[in-house]
């Protein structure tokens, strides 16, 4: 695939701007908004947002959403009403807050999934980097665990939840050259296919030498979600497959 840089979007003074979700409002104002982790001097963390006409920026930074959270993601159901989904680092559990439209939180937020399994914990007690998807009238809230590994989800029957943990968690694991598949977004392709676009570890020690990975991601026949995984030297780690083999 050919990729062109584009110029910088958004600059933070306040210290980075990291976790990027961009949301079209194509049902709304036709504008994109750009919601970002920020880090705050001192280490605080917060969730702010910015605007703009194209999704090649510049975006106008309109302000804090969120403070003490990380990773945001904004989903429109089909009737309209918006979402956001990010983590509360009190805890790292990944709780959704409903919106009037994007830049305004219109309720108290609701808490739904918290770092309770094994997987979760093996380095540290974290769920993160949720994203939502909806298949065949099902809420599905993907996201990672421990330390962004994954990924993983959960299912209910509506945007806010209750969620239960789906029993194959994760979908993406480590081994056979995959470093650390996590933080995940959902694409669908010019063919109605879903991409996963995600990071991938550049060596198996802990820390931020990190690249980006796409592969496949599909629904069975049961609504179970699989996922292949690329191998961080691009070679397809063994017995990985897309859908329909």
């Amino acid at each position: 695939m050919h990729w062109q840089h584009h110029s910088t979007v958004l600059v933070d003074q306040r210290g980075g701007a990291w976790a990027p979700d961009v949301f079209h409002h194509v049902r709304g104002d036709g504008r994109f908004y750009l919601y970002h982790t920020v880090n705050e001097p001192g280490g605080r963390k917060l969730i702010g947002v910015a605007v703009s006409d194209s999704p090649l920026g510049r975006f106008e930074d309109r302000g804090t959403l969120v403070r003490g959270a990380i990773d945001a993601h904004l989903f429109q159901d089909d009737d309209g009403r918006l979402y956001l989904y990010s983590v509360d680092l009190q805890g790292f559990k990944i709780v959704v807050h409903p919106m009037a439209d994007p830049l305004t939180i219109a309720g108290s937020p609701a808490t739904d999934i918290e770092p309770t399994e094994t997987w979760e914990q093996s380095r540290a007690h974290v769920t993160e980097g949720p994203w939502m998807l909806k298949h065949e009238g099902l809420y599905y809230l993907m996201y990672s665990g421990n330390a962004a590994d994954g990924p993983g989800y959960a299912t209910g029957s509506s945007p806010t939840g209750p969620f239960s943990k789906h029993a194959g968690n994760p979908i993406a694991r480590r081994g056979n050259g995959v470093l650390g598949p996590g933080h995940h977004s959902v694409v669908t392709g010019p063919d109605g296919s879903l991409w996963m676009v995600y990071h991938q570890k550049d060596g198996e020690e802990f820390g931020w030498r990190r690249s980006l990975a796409i592969d496949p991601l599909w629904f069975d026949d049961a609504g179970v979600i699989h996922v292949k995984t690329t191998r961080g030297t691009d070679e397809p780690a063994p017995g990985s497959r897309g859908p329909g083999g």
